[in-house]
């Protein structure tokens, strides 16, 4: 039997459901500290919990983990229903895929852990909405590797600042990307002409890391170096409530700072 309920920073493990409240530092560490099992679920994700550490998480923004596998080319999608078949309802699917052969057990792990914290960097990002836990719940996957919740924390706020040098404008991570006309050179990564070949005026960065079998955290950073290059950008722009108009003396043209914010960051990435 599981119980659900939101939890905020001082929110008890008894006693009444309480209002929503977002993700935090605090109410995690809590969960760890009490050895909490179950499910957070906020607006872009679920972490799960086993003992207080998170043993796998899932988003609609990053592709899950037999996605990695089956379009990578390292699991047959018949494998991998057989597996969730045998193994699925014990929770213990990542055993069965070592015991079969299927994997070497570092392997697994290594896929294991890119599935889990690309998906953590989207339940954990800003925006994500209130948080619920429901104490109880299991996963099929079962515990691979589990990891500490200060550990996940920790890498979430590294790719958020990875990200924010790379380019600081967050709006092509979650808008359909379109291409500029400007050329991209010859020198681009394949990895990043790959993104391009399916940059349409209606895929996202996630649907692109969908068609490739990538994690999204890295075509979210090809992305922004590829917006820093002045190679893509969003298709639409969240809109901005008007302003009245403001009569301004006039002075002389100053630099183009985005222009050269973009100039700055291509040559880094150079």
């Amino acid at each position: 039997m599981t119980t659900s309920r939101t939890l905020s920073p001082g929110t008890p493990r008894s006693g009444p459901a309480a209002d929503t409240a977002p993700v935090d530092s605090p109410m995690l560490r809590r969960l760890a500290a009490e050895k909490a099992t179950g499910a957070l679920m906020r607006e872009r994700g679920t972490l799960y919990l086993a003992d207080g550490q998170v043993i796998y998480a899932e988003s609609p923004d990053a592709p899950t983990l037999d996605t990695l596998l089956t379009t990578g080319g390292l699991l047959s999608p018949e494998d991998w229903c057989e597996a969730l078949t045998e193994a699925g309802p014990g929770q213990w699917v990542g055993r069965f895929l070592v015991d079969r052969g299927h994997f070497p057990e570092g392997a697994l792990e290594l896929c294991h852990l890119s599935a889990l914290y690309d998906a953590a960097f989207f339940v954990l990002g800003t925006g994500g909405g209130p948080a619920r836990f429901r104490y109880g719940v299991a996963h099929w996957m079962g515990a691979v590797r589990p990891v500490p919740v200060d550990a996940v924390q920790r890498e979430t706020a590294r790719r958020r600042e990875l990200l924010h040098g790379i380019w600081p404008e967050d709006v092509t991570d979650t808008q359909p990307l379109v291409r500029t006309r400007l050329a991209p050179d010859p020198g681009l990564p394949r990895r990043q002409h790959a993104i391009l070949e399916r940059v349409d005026g209606v895929r996202t960065a996630s649907d692109v890391s969908l068609a490739l079998g990538r994690p999204a955290f890295h075509t979210l950073v090809d992305v922004r170096r590829l917006a820093a290059a002045g190679i893509v950008t969003a298709a639409r722009r969240p809109s901005r409530p008007p302003t009245a108009p403001t009569r301004l003396p006039e002075t002389p043209a100053g630099p183009d700072i985005a222009l050269l914010r973009r100039l700055k960051n291509a040559l880094e990435a150079l």
